[in-house]
């Protein structure tokens, strides 16, 4: 990403609207728009920005999965499907 295109005036983005939404959306890019030579707001793509906060979440998992690995706090696989088929199986039950 070569952030010196993607950094416009809010001015700019005020007088060019149409087309700097149609560049981030073709080139996936954020633009990164200033006031008085200061970083403000950043526009993007809803798309890239959903993606990105999956990515986001999906490393805070991860983040969660080692640390409780590290800290012993997991189940043997046995374990895990047996108490997910008993959690089914109370479930059908209550239905029942």
């Amino acid at each position: 990403m070569n952030l010196s295109e993607s950094i416009k005036s809010l001015n700019y983005f005020k007088l060019h609207t149409a087309e700097a939404i149609q560049k981030i959306i073709e080139n996936h890019q954020p633009l990164i728009l200033t006031e008085n030579g200061d970083a403000k707001v950043i526009v993007q793509n809803i798309k890239d920005y959903e993606q990105f906060q999956e990515s986001i979440v999906m490393l805070k998992i991860l983040a969660l999965s080692n640390k409780n690995l590290q800290e012993g706090k997991y189940n043997q696989l046995k374990e895990s499907f047996s108490s997910v088929r008993n959690r089914i199986q109370d479930y059908n039950n209550e239905k029942l």
